[in-house]
């Protein structure tokens, strides 16, 4: 796609707890868009009072997690009129809200765990019906923000206490032990598949992103060390995902491979991570998309799409 002379707004920050990832996402696509010829005007959003200038081609949104990625910045900007990038409102919201979902994943037979969604008030131990070990939830958060693996019984009190920061309501899922793998989709194309291997523990912030915490981290294979069968079923169960959800433009879904090579879609992340670790760009790579080629390829078929 041709940018030289054309204006981009890129849209960062947010208020969520994604805040500073999408700051630093924005660096990279900033530079990006800069190598392609186009105008940046960088746009930090913490609600809807954000100012738009006039002008530009479209809005690159770059904002993870609340408001950026749950549906109120997509239904503001196509209030105003403006061509922005990614999923619309509708898929968002769908995608951010982990009940409504599993609930899509399973109405569409997409592969994923059983779940029970969990009342906070007043619950107990007793009231998790999912048997242990277990992993408990926010449903509406991202970057495995307020997630805890569960192995013993007295360990939900405590998850239950947390959690109530996040909302009344969380998601309890079954731990499944196994490979830990990503995918990405870009329009009809799904990218190699990403194995994620955490130094340490499970897949938390601090092993997606060890410059923000000094610590963690993460190795990645890409792609990842599957059969050609295996790899086919994963990347099948991945765009069934993203259609179930009536995603546009592009995603990336997480997806569990048990140890009995049975995959499991955890959720479909639909602003996912553009930084210099993350793990959109590196399946990109793979496939032969350079990280500016891939900016561009997410403004074209953004622009493609009917609000």
């Amino acid at each position: 796609m041709q940018l030289t002379g054309h204006k981009i707004a890129l849209l960062k920050g947010g208020p969520g707890s994604e805040r500073a990832v999408s700051l630093e996402t924005a660096k990279g696509v900033a530079l990006a868009l800069d190598e392609l010829g186009a105008g940046v005007i960088e746009v930090d959003v913490t609600g809807p009072d954000f100012v738009i200038p006039a002008g530009i081609l479209a809005a690159f949104n770059v904002i993870h997690g609340t408001y950026g990625e749950d549906g109120g910045l997509q239904r503001e900007l196509e209030a105003r009129g403006v061509p922005y990038t990614g999923a619309g409102s509708a898929g968002s919201a769908l995608a951010f809200d982990k009940e409504k979902s599993k609930a899509a994943f399973v109405a569409a037979g997409v592969p994923t765990t059983d779940y029970q969604v969990l009342e906070l008030a007043g619950a107990t131990a007793a009231d998790v019906k999912i048997p242990l070990p277990i992993v408990m939830k926010p449903l509406r958060e991202g970057s495995s923000v307020g997630v805890h693996i569960i192995k013993d019984e007295p360990g939900i009190a405590a998850a239950i206490e947390d959690l109530g920061k996040f909302g009344g309501t969380a998601l309890v899922e079954p731990f499944i032990s196994g490979k830990e793998l990503t995918v990405g989709i870009l329009g009809d194309q799904v990218l190699p598949i990403v194995h994620i291997q955490p130094r340490t523990g499970f897949y938390d912030i601090s092993n997606k992103y060890p410059w923000m915490t000094g610590q963690g981290g993460s190795d990645y294979f890409c792609p990842a060390d599957l059969s050609p069968e295996k790899t086919a079923e994963v990347q099948a169960a991945a765009m069934a995902a993203h259609k179930a959800l009536g995603v546009e433009v592009y995603s990336r879904v997480d997806v569990l491979l048990d140890q009995d090579g049975t995959p499991y879609v955890l959720e479909v992340n639909t602003i996912p991570g553009m930084t210099s670790t993350s793990l959109l760009p590196k399946a990109a790579l793979a496939a032969g998309i350079t990280y500016p080629a891939l900016c561009a390829r997410i403004l074209e078929l953004s622009l493609a799409v009917k609000r």
